[in-house]
């Protein structure tokens, strides 16, 4: 039976995503689980994988257009079964010709074949505007993914200069390594100095003031923009600190790490996940989301816990699912190996949908501490410092310590200031007893 696959959400508040690259073919069998296409939003290139197995029978949407999410985009089924797409898509649908059978399609394909292959029918309702170097949705008017971009910074190549193979001329990864492979022209050997001659004095280069830039914001910072005038404009925000004492959470990692092997050592965060995920247990109302329409709080009854992703220009979090049923090490893997699709433009939908309560860690840029704001729909975000060897009072006595700080910013409609005091307080039972977290 033929599926339709459909425009996914793949967050909060995604209205459409431009459909980058087809990865599998019409004509081409498709397993469930494998990778349909990459679909770019506003915070990353995304691979879609398909729910259905059997022959993807027609691609409803062209490379490069914009798309509505919940449209359809491509007709899933069985080889030579017959197809009504008008029927499958609904009364709405324009009137298109029943979907060629296989032997049907490879006919049309081949050079005897007297009618031309059916091309797929961009979707009706957003079509693919053209850019121009000043409308704000690509970064310095050149068309180029987010994985492009990041490679040609880090590889000192300019970007306007690659040449795109992609859907109107975009600049795909493939685009910057063959940049990176083209030959270089050889600078000129310096020749001698002749003898005598008098050595150059060394310049000392004096900072001089540059003129004013425009740049133009990445989609990616606007959607974050949006969200975080959003979340400050429309939720109540109120803030609790707390400090832990951290030499025996810090003791323990030492050696958990002693015995793993490198690329699979615990990070502070990891331990910060799961201390958080298992307090959660005990105050599920934030765990929790208010759903204003229906005048009630929303408990989830799963842990899903967010952790902030610095990329290019923004913020992506990434999930970790019922993260206080797992262990140290299953925390460590999971968000290492999100956190590393993010960085390559690569995640998946499930990487960064369905947090239930976030984190935002910046202890490794030696930040004190910091406050956060709260991720819609959640009720609640930690935001976590730096742990510091400073000298603290013992008995009456200085002695050296390792602290950190962290702060809650929690929803003043779903929660209130004497419980979010409460969570961070038995929180220290997992950081400053970490054995608590490994029974």
């Amino acid at each position: 039976m033929a599926e339709v696959v459909s425009m996914p959400k793949l967050g909060f508040d995604m209205a459409e995503g431009t459909l980058v690259r087809w990865v599998i073919a019409e004509g081409k069998p498709v397993e469930k689980g494998a990778v349909l296409a990459e679909i770019e939003t506003d915070k990353a290139t995304v691979e879609v994988e398909s729910t259905f197995t059997g022959t993807l029978r027609r691609h409803l949407v062209e490379e490069g257009a914009i798309v509505p999410v919940n449209t359809p985009i491509a007709v899933i089924g069985s080889p030579d079964e017959e197809i009504d797409v008008q029927g499958l898509l609904g009364e709405g649908a324009p009137a298109k010709a029943p979907l060629p059978t296989a032997a049907e399609a490879t006919l049309e394909q081949s050079p005897e074949a007297e009618s031309p292959k059916m091309q797929p029918t961009p979707a009706a309702e957003a079509p693919a505007p053209e850019t121009t170097p000043g409308d704000g949705q690509y970064p310095g008017g050149v068309r180029a993914s987010p994985l492009a971009r990041r490679m040609a910074e880090e590889q000192g190549i300019d970007i306007r200069l690659v040449k795109g193979s992609g859907p109107r001329g975009r600049i795909v990864r493939a685009d910057v390594e063959a940049a990176l492979e083209a030959p270089q022209p050889a600078a000129p050997a310096p020749g001698p100095a002749p003898a005598g001659a008098p050595v150059a004095p060394v310049a000392i280069p004096i900072w001089e003031p540059r003129e004013d830039q425009k740049i133009l914001l990445s989609r990616l910072r606007g959607a974050v923009g949006r969200r975080m005038v959003q979340a400050k404009q429309q939720i109540p925000h109120f803030y609790v600190t707390h400090e832990y004492d951290m030499a025996n959470m810090m003791k323990l990692r030492a050696q958990l790490n002693g015995l793993l092997p490198e690329g699979e050592k615990i990070s502070v965060n990891d331990f910060l996940v799961k201390a958080a995920a298992l307090t959660l247990r005990e105050f599920p109302n934030l765990n929790a989301a208010l759903d204003e329409k229906n005048n009630q709080v929303i408990r989830f009854g799963h842990i899903n816990i967010g952790v902030a992703v610095a990329v290019e220009n923004g913020l992506l979090t990434v999930v970790c699912r019922d993260a206080d049923q797992k262990t140290l090490r299953q925390i460590s893997a999971e968000v290492r190996t999100m956190a590393s699709r993010v960085k390559e433009g690569k995640v998946k939908p499930d990487d960064i949908e369905g947090s239930t309560f976030s984190t935002s860690n910046l202890g490794m840029f030696d930040v004190a501490e910091f406050i956060a704001i709260i991720n819609p729909p959640e009720a609640a975000i930690l935001a976590i410092g730096s742990v510091r060897e400073v000298p603290v009072v013992e008995g009456g006595e200085i002695k050296p310590g390792m602290r950190m700080k962290a702060t809650i910013s929690a929803d003043h409609r779903v929660s209130d200031g004497a419980e979010a005091a409460r969570f961070m307080q038995a929180m220290a039972k997992y950081l400053e007893e970490p054995l608590n977290m490994m029974m």
